[in-house]
């Protein structure tokens, strides 16, 4: 589950018919997503799987009896390993899997019994170059000083108002903390190309065209270096290499720099002056944007300079507001954790040699692993509550990879595009089904107070559905192979299948409070039992920050090397791609729901009524949006709060290309625009490029129905 306090409301038989917002949440206060809101026609709607399902030589699904399914899963999955070894299994964890305390953690142990290291997830084709920026930077254990007590904030691609989500934003209840926020003082800086629901708070709102994000903040870090706006002693005292970052971002002068951002000369300085030197406290903070961008991973590094340069940690004696709730907590010192570079050991991906990334494979590399041949090609693949196929880039490619598995387990409730091409679907309990706590796994990025809660099965499945918590699929499928699973480091009892209570128990046997506890307290509890503090650092620590490495160097001097060339310069393609959120679903996650999908039936391209305008276009119109990688037609919508010379559109939507879907029953797929080419991947997590891309518009004779 989420965070957010919800009250629900079943019927006489137990069934969700309603969720809204608990008022009384001390953590929420009343405030629930409208993706949680829909839980009852999740739970209760007819596309819910609500049988295990094997996929038929036709393609179709049909029912399958559960205990025929375990018996030929672990079968065939037995027969991949003893003929090509633990090399050939895969497996990929979605939403549906990190928001599901007692599973999160099941992929993982299966690949390691079977002794796999090709586990997969959508937190490396989202926001890993934040997992780069640290492993190239180094970290800071205490973290950022946070969103509750900083003068300033800035955010550099994202919209969490609609979103939820971003690396530092209270999203609990985020228009009512960013409003006690602006209420105290805080000011706002927000970079992102359109007008967005929370830049419309800002002090200061750059909108640069997409992918520019690296321009505008070298550009700020010269001008905070040439002004001696940085914290002397801190830089002084953690950062190397502060002289050689100012020589670097020498060339990105504020007119250089707005020229080819196309932003005002006089609002960069603004939100530099802003941020720098008139607020002493405040961190900077990226989002999807940047890190979905080329050199996504040097925009996260530069947000990060900015932090060091600028002082934006906490210090010795400052209070650690989440030391940790079912995390167990353990000293925060002030000193520098020297760069890991964990990506440079262990294993690596056959296709282009890239390294682990926070203990997974890039998804990046995925599509590789499956179809290039040779010992080491993933055949068996499990999918735990995510959608890769709709989620990776050139779709053709990842369909023709997926169906080339000799097995493909999906553990899914709804038929997604990912779904569809399994060969075995097992349909999981959904929220208020099973026992359950927070996202514990990234708890301090959900919530920034220690808070949690513990959420008793309160709701029956379906009448006729025949499902289970998803822990039980894994572990029966284990136990059929012979295999031991492993949580936490210890083995579970492969002989009696674990309860989810039981699970939950394991989780939280290093927190802070024990399970009873957290359960004993009706509306969760703040996880306080002793303050925190920032310890001090030992005094004759060597690390130091590194911030300008021979790697982000060279980077660097790529994004100099464009600096005067024209923004548009491409008559092939003059607009660029931008990424965009729905507040009606997650992704692709929601969207098949019947009250979405009569809602949001489709992805419109959105465009300034300006460059409308110019193109000879007005609201509906078919268009084609075209791209050096492929294209897809849609019908254009005009943005007044879009910034000309951007297009925008909402991944997530499409379906499978073979199904010939009309644009106005599934949307277009944006996917089709992207590539998976090592020039449209970054370097060291393979993430691909999948905005700010170049694009075009073409506008379309026929109007046939798309």
């Amino acid at each position: 589950m989420g965070m957010c306090g919800t009250v629900v409301t079943l019927d006489a038989e137990d069934r969700v018919v309603g969720v809204r917002g608990d008022p009384q949440d001390p953590n929420t206060l009343g405030y629930a997503c409208f993706k949680g809101i829909n839980a009852p026609e999740a739970h209760n709607g007819a596309t819910r799987i609500r049988h295990p399902l094997k996929r038929m030589p036709d393609g179709t699904h049909e029912p399958i009896a559960l205990e025929t399914a375990l018996d030929e899963i672990a079968t065939k999955m037995r027969a991949v390993l003893d003929a090509h070894g633990p090399e050939a299994f895969g497996g990929y964890r979605g939403g549906g899997a990190f928001f599901n305390s007692s599973s999160v953690m099941m992929l993982p142990a299966f690949l390691e019994a079977v002794g796999s290291h090709k586990a997969y997830s959508s937190v490396t084709i989202d926001q890993s170059a934040k997992v780069v920026a640290a492993g190239r930077l180094g970290a800071w254990p205490p973290g950022r000083v946070p969103f509750s007590r900083g003068d300033v904030f800035l955010l550099i691609g994202g919209n969490p108002l609609v979103s939820v989500s971003a690396n530092g934003f209270d999203t609990r209840n985020p228009s009512k903390r960013l409003k006690a926020a602006r209420a105290r003082g805080m000011k706002l800086v927000v970079i992102d190309p359109r007008r967005t629901e929370t830049a419309r708070h800002a002090d200061v709102h750059l909108q640069p065209l997409p992918g520019e994000d690296c321009t505008i903040l070298a550009g700020m870090l010269h001008l905070v270096l040439e002004q001696g706006w940085q914290d002397r002693g801190f830089c002084e005292r953690y950062a190397d290499d502060v002289e050689a970052l100012r020589r670097a971002v020498a060339g990105f002068t504020p007119e250089v720099v707005a020229r080819r951002a196309d932003v005002p000369v006089e609002d960069l300085l603004r939100a530099t002056t802003l941020f720098a030197k008139e607020c002493r406290t405040g961190a900077a903070a990226g989002a999807t944007g940047p890190d979905m961008s080329p050199f996504g991973n040097l925009a996260e590094h530069l947000i990060e300079c900015l932090n060091i340069v600028c002082g934006r940690y906490l210090r010795e004696g400052d209070e650690i507001e989440h030391p940790g709730a079912i995390q167990p907590r353990m000293p925060r010192r002030a000193e520098v954790v020297p760069p890991m570079r964990t990506w440079e050991q262990g294993p690596h991906s056959r296709v282009g040699g890239f390294g682990p990334i926070a203990g997974e494979m890039p998804t990046g590399t995925l599509v590789d692993e499956i179809l290039a041949p040779g010992p080491g090609r993933i055949r068996c693949f499990v999918t735990h509550g995510g959608n890769p196929v709709s989620a990776i880039p050139a779709t053709e490619r990842v369909v023709r990879a997926f169906e080339s598995l000799e097995l493909h387990v999906a553990i899914e409730p709804f038929m997604t595009m990912t779904a569809q091409l399994a060969d075995y679907v097992l349909p999981p309990k959904l929220q208020y089904e099973r026992e359950d706590l927070p996202a514990w796994l990234y708890e301090s990025f959900i919530s920034p107070e220690p808070y949690t809660r513990y959420t008793r099965a309160i709701a029956r499945p379906p009448r006729d559905a025949e499902v289970h918590d998803d822990h039980f699929y894994f572990w029966e499928i284990a136990r059929r192979m012979g295999l031991e699973l492993r949580l936490f480091g210890e083995p579970l009892d492969m002989s009696r299948a674990p309860t989810t209570r039981a699970l939950l128990e394991r989780t939280t046997r290093d927190s802070a409070v024990s399970l009873a506890e957290i359960e004993r307290a009706e509306r969760g509890l703040m996880v306080e039992p002793e303050r925190q503090l920032v310890e001090p650092g030992d005094p004759a620590s060597p690390h130091r920050f590194a911030l300008l490495p021979a790697d982000v160097a060279r980077e660097l001097a790529a994004v100099e090397a464009r600096l005067d060339e024209p923004s548009s310069a491409d008559a092939h393609f003059p607009y660029r791609l931008a990424v965009r959120r729905l507040r009606d679903a997650n992704n692709s996650a929601g969207l098949g729901l019947p009250s979405i999908k009569a809602r949001v039936p489709w992805n419109p391209v959105f465009m300034s009524p300006d460059d409308m305008l110019l193109e000879g276009l007005t609201e509906g119109d078919e268009v084609e949006v075209v791209s050096r990688n492929g294209a897809v037609r849609a019908r254009v919508r005009p943005d007044p709060d879009l910034r000309r010379g951007v297009v925008s559109l909402t991944h997530g939507f499409g379906d499978l290309p073979r199904k010939r879907a009309k644009y106005e029953d599934v949307g277009a797929n944006a996917n089709e625009l992207l590539s998976l080419d090592d020039a449209a991947r970054e370097s060291i997590n393979a993430m691909p490029h999948m905005t700010g891309i170049p694009v075009a518009i073409r506008a379309s004779d026929r109007d046939e129905g798309l």
